[in-house]
């Protein structure tokens, strides 16, 4: 489902992902999120065949390739894989296209990861011919793993540390129970309602911005990213990726939030993290 953007596109996300400043940013991550954790160790057998599509800069490189006994790392972008090579000299690395993964023969790996909303970055015929590649080239039972934007999270969710306002109570209280029960109430309502306010703040442009679009009511479209200048980017709900996916022949097994260990939700959750198995 196509939304028109004007001076967006494909060629658009190439060259911001080529772009050196772009390309320094994402090699000096070297992180995953709880969520991958998660679920990279569920569903990734230590000694798997493992293809790292859209790596990047090598974020989850060192921690995907610590469990398994084959390693590969696709992007599109030269500038990225130069930069993991020059980070990890000893693993392997290829420029390709991941509407186009032809290079790799039938039934290679055990598991394809496509982290950081790498998929969304493709329009919809380019998805759909990764997606048919993922699933030639995976396993029987070999899983897909990959997170993708939520069009509806409109709502910024601000929290605060409380065990770090408890500490703050406990210094001013003097030893005395009800006057840190006191401080520990004054402050966790000083913190929520400045707290209330950011989050105010930061979900009023987004509810202007997706409120008026088809994509927030259609659950599924382009739109833009002001992320590195602008990026073409797609969005889509859960119950639409699991449709098109299981249209493909994969088996849904797991959705996840990118706020794990919280529970997701419809409209603050910023994107889900899935699991697919090669049915």
């Amino acid at each position: 489902m196509s939304d028109a953007m004007p001076g967006h596109s494909a060629e658009t996300n190439l060259k911001v992902y080529g772009a050196p400043h772009v390309v320094s940013y994402y090699a000096s991550l070297d992180y995953v999120t709880p969520c991958e954790r998660l679920l990279f160790d569920s569903y990734i057998k230590p000694g798997s065949n493992i293809l790292d599509l859209g790596v990047g800069g090598g974020r989850t490189t060192a921690y995907l390739a610590g469990r398994a006994s084959s390693y590969v790392g696709v992007d599109y972008s030269a500038a990225m894989i130069e930069a993991c090579l020059e980070k990890f000299p000893g693993l392997e690395f290829k420029v390709a296209d991941a509407a186009d993964l032809s290079i790799f023969q039938d039934e290679s790996f055990d598991t394809v990861a496509f982290t950081f909303n790498g998929i969304d970055m493709l329009p919809e015929e380019a998805r759909q011919a990764c997606l048919k590649h993922i699933y030639r080239i995976l396993k029987r039972n070999g899983r897909f793993i990959f997170s993708a934007h939520n069009p509806r999270a409109i709502l910024v969710q601000r929290n605060w540390n409380r065990e770090r306002l408890r500490q703050i109570a406990h210094r001013f209280s003097g030893g005395s129970a009800w006057l840190h029960s006191l401080w520990f109430a004054a402050l966790t309502s000083a913190r929520f309602a400045f707290a209330l306010g950011q989050s105010a703040g930061a979900s009023l442009p987004r509810m202007l911005k997706r409120l008026p679009s088809p994509v927030f009511w259609r659950g599924e479209g382009n739109l833009g990213d002001t992320a590195h200048g602008g990026l073409f980017t797609h969005y889509w709900i859960p119950e639409r990726a699991i449709d098109e996916l299981t249209r493909l022949h994969f088996r849904f097994e797991r959705i996840v939030g990118n706020e794990y260990p919280q529970p997701h939700r419809e409209f603050t959750t910023d994107w889900y993290y899935y699991v697919f198995a090669k049915g």
